[in-house]
């Protein structure tokens, strides 16, 4: 039975009782003492971004990464103390000339004797001639800590330049691990940087056009730079426990910007549109901090259990990116919940100081939205149908996503050392980037021990699958082999994986598998890859449990109703796979190749998907507290579900549609980035964010809560004991 609406006027909805909530109460306290707020959040911000200077952040080393055999091979090689070094190498390459001609092994020699004589490379060789004859692999290993070799290597890259000006009817090109940093440093050094920076602007640029006045759209951008600084700072001690990845900064950025600006949304409008209904200053920020405040807090821990998940991969880069971006939201929340209701009590009217002509206005008629809900709420079943079936014909080419490690493929190959690096591979098969496989005994010097050995490379190069060069490395106390080998494929292909697989289940059990007492282990990048996608696949399940169990748990406990806990999981699930197919489409079947400007591979970078749905997932479920807390507020208040529903989302659409395009535009400038990755990444969230904000917010959600009517707040009578929580 529907409950009949109370008789009282919009102004009366305004006089709410005490707020009771956790949100209310602390901004109850920032607001009376708003000097110890405001001046305690700055202290913290500029504490914690002392702590980051001063004792810095610890970032991951090569051994965190990695797993499975390859780790352990990794390990091992770490274990047997040998050197570290840069190796590089020159192709010396012509399309008519065979390596045994006079021209070509002149040039050749000259190669070598042109690196030698810069003083800053060791261990040259030319062995390497490839099948045909035609290519020649001069490779050597640059001098000094490898870390710094990018200081030492223009002398070389002269040398090489030298020679190749010397024969100018041969390819005389340089590759290798310094080479390719460089060229991928010319490619991302600044480019993220620079993206993040842009991100701030055309944030600002939104929130102006939301607000319509200058000092109202700067609280919320200054609320997530201050919240990003003082994570930063956070982050740098958590780095002690935990490592930090590369690319965790940038991340917590643009997390920062995504929460910290929904926040202050979420709040401010709420006190606009109370001040609007003729409520009093306090009143307002009073009710703007007992029910968007309470959205804040469930949003934030509803993100955090999502992140939290990923501790489940035991995976240093998703480990990483968990932490950053739980201790951005944590601050961005903390910031909204106190420091914010300070400020916005101190200035008061003076909030809208700067209002912009055209722009400005308290409140808005939410005409284009009555609009909208009507044609949906009149026939939900169809809306909900027609909803439902196109999200799901948008997934659908998700069931045939294929990741895979992206490796180099995932950079631009304009560059010198990258095109270099394709014509090894293609030249010498792995020949770029080896296998490697680590043999460990009490003597690799052994007679028997160096037979298993030629009795491995003979037996691998018989496959067709494993290639010259072929080279042995042995550590200085003889316990430690390194046979390094090339592999078929790119490195991250499906060929590449096929070898590896042959590699450890044929070749090695039938050759150095016999050797008594001896550890095997094999390592690389195609090996890392085989290894890496294997712990995903294995942790996947765990982590959709784990981010799921809880967010249904919160949700339960948030709203104490069955139904619409399992709503949100459904919706959001809904909204993620439809992100999926859309990716799939745009990068592994290259729709949008030239838009977008990538290298077409055929796959999604493999840690992507699982690092979009906890994000996702988080993201998404911080649209759904908001809106279905503004629903249960109106069904509280006497309000029959439908009307409940209708007034909720039509009073949350304008702020979710300003905050939607915040995200959208801030997550599509990576987009742009250099890294398919950080493009992959930029597309997913940017699209992912639209279709929940527009598609599952404005018509899935009203229609399926109208037909589902008094249903959706169905609470089991055993688990009549969960909290009753004030949603005004």
């Amino acid at each position: 039975m529907l409950r009949p609406p109370e008789s009282r006027s919009d102004e009366n909805l305004t006089s709410h009782r005490r707020p009771r909530n956790l949100a209310a109460s602390v901004a109850r306290f920032s607001t009376r003492h708003r000097a110890t707020a405001i001046v305690g959040w700055l202290l913290f911000v500029i504490v914690a971004t002392a702590l980051s200077a001063v004792i810095g952040t610890v970032g991951a080393e090569d051994s965190d990464y990695g797993n499975g055999e390859s780790k352990r091979a990794a390990e091992i090689i770490d274990a047997a103390g040998f050197p570290e070094r840069a190796g590089e190498m020159v192709i010396v390459q012509s399309g008519t000339l065979t390596a045994d001609s006079i021209e070509f092994r002149t040039a050749v020699r000259d190669t070598a004797a042109a690196v030698e004589g810069t003083g800053q490379v060791e261990n040259v060789n030319t062995d390497a001639v490839s099948g045909d004859m035609h290519s020649v692999l001069v490779t050597f290993d640059m001098k000094g800590d490898p870390e710094t070799a990018a200081d030492r290597i223009d002398p070389v890259f002269d040398a090489v330049a030298g020679v190749q000006d010397k024969h100018p009817d041969l390819v005389v090109a340089q590759t290798g691990e310094v080479s390719i940093d460089e060229a991928i440093d010319a490619q991302v050094s600044g480019a993220l940087g620079t993206l993040s920076m842009l991100s701030l602007p055309v944030t600002l640029g939104i929130l102006l056009v939301a607000f319509g006045a200058l000092l109202a759209a700067v609280l919320p951008l200054g609320l997530a730079i201050t919240a990003f600084l003082a994570s930063l700072g956070l982050l740098a001690a958590s780095s002690r426990f935990f490592p930090a990845d590369d690319t965790v900064t940038h991340l917590m950025l643009l997390m920062g910007l995504a929460v910290g600006v929904d926040y202050c949304l979420f709040y401010i409008r709420r006190e606009r549109e109370e001040r609007a209904k003729g409520a009093s200053a306090d009143q307002a920020l009073a009710i703007a901090a007992a029910t968007s405040g309470r959205s804040i807090l469930i949003s934030a821990f509803t993100v955090i259990i999502a992140m939290a998940g990923m501790f489940l991969t035991q995976d240093v880069t998703f480990i990483s990116l968990a932490v950053g971006t739980i201790l951005v939201v944590a601050t961005a929340a903390l910031g909204s919940l106190t420091v914010l209701p300070a400020m916005l009590s101190k200035l008061g009217d003076k909030v809208d100081l700067g209002r912009i002509p055209g722009l400005y206005r308290r409140k808005s008629d939410g005409r284009f939205w009555r609009f909208i809900l009507r044609v949906v709420l009149r026939k939900p079943g169809v809306s909900a149908t027609i909803a439902a079936l196109a999200l799901v014909a948008l997934a659908l080419p998700a069931l045939g996503m294929k990741p895979a490690s992206d490796g180099i493929e995932g950079v631009k190959h304009d560059e010198a050392a990258i095109k270099t690096y394709d014509r090894v591979q293609a030249a010498f098969p792995g020949g770029a980037d080896p296998a490697t496989v680590v043999l460990k005994a009490a003597d690799v010097t052994d007679p028997a021990i160096t037979a298993a050995i030629a009795d491995f490379k003979t037996k691998a190069l018989a496959t067709g699958q494993l290639h010259e060069p072929v080279s042995v490395e042995v550590s200085p106390d003889k316990t430690v082999a390194q046979i390094h080998i090339g592999l078929s494929g790119t490195g991250t292909d499906d060929v590449s994986e096929d070898a590896v697989h042959t590699l450890r289940d044929d070749v090695i059990p039938h050759s150095l598998g016999g050797v008594a007492g001896a550890e095997v282990a094999v390592t690389g990048e195609a090996a890392q890859s085989v290894d890496f996608n294997h712990a995903l696949t294995r942790s996947v399940p765990l982590v959709f449990a784990f981010v799921l169990g809880l967010a249904f748990v919160l949700m339960l406990v948030s709203f104490r109703s069955v139904v619409v806990a399992l709503t949100a999981i459904v919706l959001n699930l809904l909204s993620v796979a439809a992100a999926y197919g859309a990716l799939t489409l745009a990068f592994q079947h290259g729709w949008g190749a030239g838009l977008m400007d990538f290298q077409e591979r055929g796959t999604i970078t493999s840690w992507i998907p699982l690092f979009l749905f906890v994000i996702l997932f988080g993201l998404s479920m911080d649209y759904h507290v908001f809106v279905l807390s503004r629903i249960r507020e109106g069904y509280d208040r006497g309000w029959p579900t439908k009307l409940a529903v209708s007034r909720g989302i039509q009073n949350t659409a304008g702020v979710i549609t300003s905050a939607a395009v915040v995200m959208v535009a801030v997550f599509a400038l990576f987009t742009t980035a250099p890294l398919t990755a950080m493009k992959e990444m930029g597309f997913g969230l940017a699209i992912a964010v639209l279709i929940d904000a527009t598609i599952v917010r404005a018509v899935l959600l009203p229609s399926v809560m109208a037909m589902l009517g008094e249903r959706n707040w169905y609470l089991p009578r055993w688990l009549g004991w969960l909290p009753q929580l004030s949603h005004k």
